[in-house]
């Protein structure tokens, strides 16, 4: 809500106007709203921070709407015909995925966009990277007509990402979906910068009393790419952060794996923020998480006690644990190669008929798959 009684809204993206939290769609600064509500110009515009960003520098930002929002907007797209990127962060696939994205869309051409992809080792099989993300497409019943791997950040395979867009939109309109933190924005912005000479991006066809922060970039054709808010999904790491922290555990480098040769009775924390205990006699494990985070290897039955007296000390991130949860445990056993991932932090690669117990903040999701490398 703005500080006045007046409903006010964005004029680019039809954003109610609201100065509180710069995340969410429609935020304004405080003294552009004042500077405003001050001036006797009838003819002077109101934009949202993103549209004033876009309009005048060509730059998305990024906003984020609950799921409730986000599905009524996905409601919405359904009935429009079009094609739907969707943009998956693969550093945390299953963080970003959206499960039943295809039942939302209709029937409409999915085409699943992997990025960060130079956050993954170089030695990573791409051939093999590409097969891996169509299973797991089809896993989360999502049919999808191709895939890529991209890195917005360093603008690998950004040209052939705007071919194959070109290729499977047949002349409609373009969705770009996908959740927080996915590198959406930084792509969409990447495209911007390599195919766009227009100068007026923003189009005022939103009207006000819509609450959905979408934003529509022409085409050539007169078709437009539609960015939209990325959605929110509260089980990932990052909703439990500062943004300090929340800068420490994201990698900008690619992953350096750490190997380790536990014996029976040993645990390592990544950080303050998990806690993996390895039930076999002998075993080696390989940890895929940002560099600069600690790996502290201790035996497992002196890891509560060493847990309690150094989160937030020697075990930071995080470094504010008054409101940090409690981590809770889980167990899993891995009948082939797997990985244990911990949504937003990474994962560790265990050996076939492993045994680990993990502890993760509660709220927090971890899940085993087959190894990704």
């Amino acid at each position: 809500m703005t500080e006045t009684s007046e409903e006010l809204y964005c004029i680019g993206c039809g954003a109610e106007l609201q100065t509180e939290d710069s995340t969410k769609p429609g935020f304004i600064q405080n003294s552009t709203l004042k500077k405003y509500m001050e001036s006797d110009d009838d003819s002077r515009e109101l934009l949202c921070k993103r549209c004033f960003r876009l309009r005048n520098y060509n730059e998305i930002t990024d906003v984020s709407v609950d799921d409730d929002d986000f599905l009524r907007l996905l409601d919405s797209i359904a009935q429009k015909d079009g094609l739907i990127v969707n943009v998956i962060d693969i550093f945390d696939y299953e963080g970003s995925v959206i499960p039943g994205l295809q039942r939302f869309v209709g029937d409409k051409d999915i085409l699943v966009v992997g990025n960060k992809v130079d956050l993954l080792p170089r030695s990573v099989n791409q051939n093999r990277l590409l097969n891996w993300l169509q299973q797991k497409s089809k896993e989360n019943g999502i049919k999808s007509v191709d895939q890529l791997m991209v890195s917005a950040e360093k603008g690998i395979n950004i040209d052939k990402l705007m071919t194959m867009i070109d290729k499977y939109r047949k002349g409609k309109d373009v969705y770009v979906v996908g959740t927080t933190n996915t590198g959406k924005s930084t792509l969409i912005n990447r495209i911007i910068a390599q195919s766009s000479d227009v100068k007026n991006l923003i189009t005022t066809s939103r009207f006000p009393g819509t609450t959905l922060d979408r934003i529509d970039i022409p085409l050539d054709d007169g078709h437009n790419l539609v960015d939209t808010p990325g959605i929110i999904h509260k089980y990932q790491l990052a909703h439990f952060l500062n943004d300090q922290d929340l800068k420490t555990i994201t990698p900008k480098k690619p992953l350096r794996p750490a190997t380790f040769q536990l014996r029976d009775g040993q645990s390592i924390f990544v950080s303050g923020l998990a806690r993996f205990d390895f039930l076999d006699e002998k075993t080696n494990v390989v940890f895929y998480v940002n560099q600069n985070l600690l790996l502290h290897r201790t035996k497992t039955i002196n890891a509560e006690e060493f847990y309690e007296r150094h989160v937030g000390k020697d075990l930071t991130p995080p470094t504010d644990i008054s409101e940090f949860p409690e981590l809770k445990k889980h167990e899993f056993t891995a009948h082939a190669k797997s990985d244990i991932v911990v949504y937003g932090l990474g994962w560790v690669t265990i050996p076939a008929n492993s045994k680990v117990r993990v502890y993760v903040p509660d709220g927090v999701s971890v899940s085993i798959r087959d190894a990704i490398i």
